[in-house]
Order: C-alpha cells, then sequence, then structure tokens
C-alpha cells in the first residue's frame, strides 16, 4: 500500500519506501487502495484529536463517502458512541447497517435542528469536511469538551463548473473563534490535512498499524462503491460530483474488464 501526496493516476510511480506499507495476506488490492488516506483521516481525526470514547455522540458529515465510512466503522470500534450521519435519504439504509444511529437527510432538514431534538446538548465531536458556515454550525454544536475537527473545505466545490461567488461566499463565511471564547466556551478547533503530515514517518506508521490491526481483527472493511479504467477517469471523478456514490471510487490501470 502506498501512501502519497499526489501523482498517484498512472501504472508506475517511485515512492519514498517510507511511505509504502505491507499489504495483509487476505486483503484484497481494492481494499488496499481504499484504506490508508480514507482510515488515516478518520483515525486520526477521531481518535488523536477527537479523544473518542465511549458514551460520545459523533457528527459525521458525508457520511456515506469514503472518509464518512470509515469514521462510522471506526466508531463501532468503541462502546455506546451515538452517530449522527448526514447523507441523501438513498443511502440512509446503507449507512444503518454499516452503524449509523441518526441518517440526516441534509437536503430536506436542518441537520442542526435534527440533531439538537434527539440531544438537546449536542454532541462531543464534530467532522466537519465542508468548511464555511458549516464549521460555525458545528462549533454551535458542541458539548462542554466537545471538539470540532476541519479537515476539508467541500463547500467550495458547488457542482461541475467553478463557481466563484461560491467561492468567495464559503470564503468569506469561513468561522473564526478567539483564544478568550474557547476558554469560556470548554470547546476546541481543530485543523487536519493528511498531505502536511508527509514526513511524520513514525506518527503515521504507527496509525497504520492500528488500522491493520482492526483490519485483521474484522472490524473495519473499506467500501468499495465501484472501480472504474483509467481511460474512464471523467465517469468515476462524475459519480463522486454527482454524489451517487456509498463508499470509494477507485481507479485501476489497464483495459476495461466490463
Amino acid at each position: 500500500m502506498v501512501l502519497n501526496r499526489s501523482g498517484m493516476w498512472q501504472e508506475e510511480v517511485t515512492v519514498p519506501s517510507a511511505h509504502t506499507f505491507l499489504m495483509p495476506e487476505a486483503m484484497t488490492f481494492e481494499e488496499a487502495a481504499a484504506l490508508l488516506v480514507n482510515y488515516i483521516t478518520a483515525y486520526m481525526v477521531l481518535f488523536d484529536f477527537g479523544n473518542l470514547r465511549p458514551g460520545h455522540s459523533v457528527l459525521v458529515h458525508m457520511a456515506a463517502g469514503g472518509v464518512g465510512m470509515a469514521a462510522v466503522q471506526l466508531c463501532r470500534t468503541v462502546e455506546n458512541v451515538t452517530v449522527f450521519g448526514t447523507a441523501s435519504a438513498s443511502k440512509h439504509e446503507t449507512l444503518r447497517e454499516n452503524g449509523v444511529t441518526h441518517p440526516i437527510d441534509y437536503h430536506t432538514t436542518d441537520y442542526v435542528d435534527e440533531i439538537k431534538k434527539i440531544s438537546p446538548k449536542g454532541v462531543d465531536i464534530v467532522m466537519d469536511p465542508l468548511g464555511g458556515s458549516d464549521t460555525a454550525k458545528g462549533y454551535n454544536l458542541l458539548k462542554p469538551m466537545g471538539k470540532v475537527i476541519t479537515y476539508g473545505m467541500a463547500n467550495l466545490l458547488t457542482g461541475p463548473k467553478r463557481n466563484l461567488m461560491a467561492l468567495a461566499r464559503t470564503w468569506w463565511n469561513q468561522f473564526s473563534v478567539t483564544a478568550l471564547q474557547l476558554l469560556q466556551a470548554n470547546r476546541a478547533v481543530c485543523g487536519f490535512h493528511l498531505g502536511c503530515l508527509d514526513g511524520e514517518v513514525e506518527l503515521i506508521s504507527s496509525v497504520v498499524a492500528r488500522l491493520l490491526a482492526l483490519y485483521n481483527q474484522g472490524h473495519i472493511k473499506p467500501h468499495i462503491d465501484s472501480v472504474w479504467p483509467f481511460e474512464k477517469v471523467a465517469d468515476a471523478m462524475k459519480q463522486m460530483q454527482e454524489k451517487k456514490n456509498v463508499g470509494k471510487v477507485l481507479l485501476v490501470p489497464g483495459p476495461d474488464k466490463n
């Protein structure tokens, strides 16, 4: 398995040996391709920053995506964790089967209102890949000692074409908080970017070792949405852009086998 920041959409690559990890015997190549980025991100957000513990509640945005599905599986490794997951209604049944306690359709309902109905005090951890105004919503949903961990800016991407107004609106709505406000609120705001941990070989290796142990014990298993040959990369991207995927979308070298 290879963890590299970019340049992987080709048949042969040269990478530092420290960025490679041995696959378990029982793991498929598709699972190996789906494991590292999604599960390292989900694990470090939930456990290293989030300090996930029994009895906690977690809001997972884009719960049917690659990182979202990984996070939901990892939440099941801790006792009595309540998971709120946002996704389109068509994906709710799959999410329930995978461990989401309360799926929420963000198209038809306000997720803040839905969470407050079930948990008036809010949640302990918010996983925020959205950015913009949603970071502020997540912060205001936190219980005392709660944490919002931002690890993406999906709100910048609104459709197939670049929308400068959406970019400007998301930038303008970007959440800001002072140290004094954090002190009085008993909350934390964290930022995570796996691509900026390139040099932290020991840290990443220790996380991968824990993830492989969970895989070997049967606690986690990458959820593959679809597999596409390189020449259909545009179709693969469209699958994600139109939010049709449940789990990881993969590219494989070689001709189309279908």
